[in-house]
Parts: C-alpha cells; structure tokens; sequence
C-alpha cells in the first residue's frame, strides 16, 4: 500500500482563500481590514523567520499587519504594557507575542499569555479559550491542531464514530488536538510518555497523530493498515534536513494518507492564524 500524500500546501490555499474570501466581506461591511500584531522579543533567528512568514501571510491574505521589535533587554513591565497597547488598539483584531521569549523573561510567558485580550488571542493559548474548546463553546482554538482537523474536513476523512490516537499530551497540540477530535465524534485516546505498550493503542487508531518531539518516533509496526497519520513533529537532524516525528518512507507503505514533513502541517498552522485572525475581527466588529 502506498498512502496517499496530504499536502499543507494545498489545504493552506484552501484555507487562506476562505480568508481571503471572508476579509473582503468584513471590509465591505465595516470599512477595516482585519489587523494582526505580532510582538517580537530578542533577534532569535528561528522567531525572526516564523514572524517573518506570518507577515507575509497577512499580505497574501489582504490584512493589516504590524510587527513590535522590542530588544532582548525589555522588561516585563515594558513587555506588559506593550500587550496593554496593542489590546486597546481597535485597529488590532489578532495580537500574538512569539515565543520563547529571551532569557531575561523566561518564566513569564504564562502572564503574557493571560495578558492578552482572549478575544484578540488568535494564537488560541488563553485559559479562557482553552476552556471554550474544552466545553463545546465558541472560541479561538490554537492553529497547529485546528489547522489538521480543518485538513481532515477538506480531504474528506471521515472522523465521526473513528479511533483517534493522539501521542503527545501538550497544552499547543496534544490537548486541544484531543478536544478537536472529540468534538467531531471520535473515540480519543492521548499518550505519552508514560504510557504502557504504547505500539498496541496506536495500532487501534484509525487516526494517528504525532506530536511527540521524536525523529522517525512513529514506525511502520505502530500504523493500522489504512489508517490517516498526521505528523505534527519538525525535526532538525542536519542542519539542512528536517524529519517529522514519523518514519515518512517506512509508515506511508502501510498508511491510507499521511501529511510529509516538510511541506504538511507547518503550511496549516500559518494558514489557520490568518482564519484566526479573520474571526477574531469579525465577532469584534459585530459586537461594537
């Protein structure tokens, strides 16, 4: 069997073209293009390029975009009031703050997070849209896991009465990841690192995914025949090599659909922060 390739690359168009499409509509009817501010900490290079992709996406999607470079040596205060700023700003619909943030501020995300508007938190973090998601309610859901249950409605996967397997039980994908899953009528069960005989849960999953941190941790023995592998893990092993947390060459014999690292759920991230952002202005704007 050779599965089939489920490209972030088509499904991020698909995605960015609905919020194209709806960025026009609010436009239309308020006369403001959504905005995004994304607050940058430091000159780490990994957060230079990710902020970087994120403002060109706001241009390819037709949104306001603003990028904060504030230097290494902010202080929490002056990291807070910048948050404070932006939260006021009625031209700023989605604000996200990249992280890690420096060494300096280390220990502080967990404020930062919290500080921010939860109706502008188009990263999805915010206990209070953590709680919407856990619950059933309207909210923000964070991108990476929002970007591969949207993958799954485009492809045409059928996830309703399926066994999901989640490896992997963090507050950015594991969770939520879980939530999602669960909300559409899966079977869910998340691993970890504790779990026993671990190979035998995922072999029951008609939905597989990875988020674990691992190179190649996912091998061919631990897939159902047919079943959808979602590879959530990047994992520099060369400085010009990426891996994803599952062994691509080896699992797609026996997959049915499998997303590739590069090119898979990377794409979906950036592409759901600028649904995010789209329905963040929207429900503001509705409710001024």
């Amino acid at each position: 069997m050779s599965a089939k390739i489920l490209s972030g690359k088509v499904f991020a168009q698909q995605i960015k073209e609905a919020a194209v499409a709806k960025a026009k509509e609010i436009e239309a009817q308020y006369g403001v293009k959504p905005g995004l501010a994304v607050v940058l900490v430091g000159d780490d290079p990994a957060s230079q390029v990710y902020v970087r992709n994120k403002d060109k996406a706001c241009a390819q999607v037709g949104l306001h975009s603003e990028v904060v470079n504030l230097p290494a040596t902010t202080t929490r205060e002056e990291l807070l009031a910048t948050i404070d700023r932006l939260n006021a700003d009625p031209s700023i619909h989605g604000l996200l703050v990249q992280l890690p943030l420096p060494e300096g501020l280390r220990g502080c995300e967990k404020e930062v997070i919290n500080r921010i508007d939860p109706a502008k938190d188009v990263d999805g973090f915010h206990p209070i849209n953590v709680g919407r998601l856990v619950t059933g309610e309207p909210g923000l859901v964070s991108c990476t896991p929002a970007g591969c249950l949207r993958m799954l409605e485009l492809a045409g996967i059928p996830i309703d009465g399926k066994r999901a397997v989640v490896v992997g039980r963090s507050n950015i994908v594991g969770k939520p990841m879980a939530s999602l899953l669960m909300s559409r009528n899966a079977t869910v069960t998340v691993c970890h690192s504790h779990t026993r005989d671990l190979a035998a849960i995922t072999r029951e999953a008609d939905i597989l995914v990875a988020a674990i941190g691992k190179p190649k941790f996912i091998t061919a023995d631990m897939v159902k025949p047919g079943a959808t592998v979602i590879d959530v893990g990047i994992n520099r092993v060369a400085p010009h090599k990426l891996v994803g947390d599952v062994d691509f060459d080896a699992v797609s014999e026996v997959a049915g659909a499998i997303t590739p690292v590069p090119g898979g759920v990377g794409l979906l991230t950036v592409a759901m922060l600028m649904a995010n952002v789209v329905q963040a202005a929207e429900q503001q704007l509705a409710h001024k």
